[in-house]
């Protein structure tokens, strides 16, 4: 008797660290490279929210280093970086209906294309969502004074609606949005 009630209490304390040490990886704040959200509201009800997951240079080169020029990047770390619009937008000049997607990025030294997928719940990499493309859009690059050790996606609230930015390191690259 005493020999099933040990293995059962040694059986119970078992699954009770595993639920906590589960509990404690599911906290996504603790990653390296932890969650964040930009949003733009475009007034009326009408809004964008991107999710994303921001990396740390540590002293690295990152874009053109660990992550080379002319390959698609997850734009973040971890799951795939979300855009999500209340509202039919022009993104870049390219039609984007209401919904749900996620977003890429093909860095190179003189542009970045940002890229919009219809497809949604990936972790990132390896890219193979070619076939799922919604548009591929240019985005205007300009030079930081001084570095950005964290990856960051913001929006700036504009006349006519607001610009996509991305910063990292000394680049930062943009994009307007606009409702339609």
């Amino acid at each position: 008797m005493r020999r099933t009630v040990a293995f059962l209490a040694l059986g119970c304390l078992t699954v009770g660290m595993m639920a906590l040490l589960g509990s404690a990886q599911m906290d996504k704040s603790k990653r390296p490279s932890p969650p964040e959200s930009a949003s733009c509201d475009l007034g009326g009800g009408k809004t964008i929210t991107t999710d994303y997951s921001s990396p740390r240079l540590k002293g690295r080169k990152m874009i053109g280093g660990v992550e080379p020029y002319g390959k698609v990047w997850r734009n973040g770390a971890n799951e795939a970086t979300t855009f999500v619009t209340t509202t039919d937008l022009a993104v870049g000049g390219k039609s984007v209906p209401a919904g749900s997607y996620t977003l890429f990025v093909i860095p190179n030294p003189d542009k970045w294309t940002l890229i919009i997928n219809k497809k949604t719940g990936e972790w990132g990499i390896p890219y193979k969502y070619e076939s799922d493309e919604l548009a591929r859009v240019d985005m205007k690059l300009s030079t930081l004074p001084s570095p950005v050790e964290n990856f960051t996606i913001a929006y700036e609230k504009t006349a006519t609606g607001c610009t996509l930015r991305e910063e990292w390191d000394t680049t930062r690259a943009t994009l307007e949005i606009t409702p339609k």
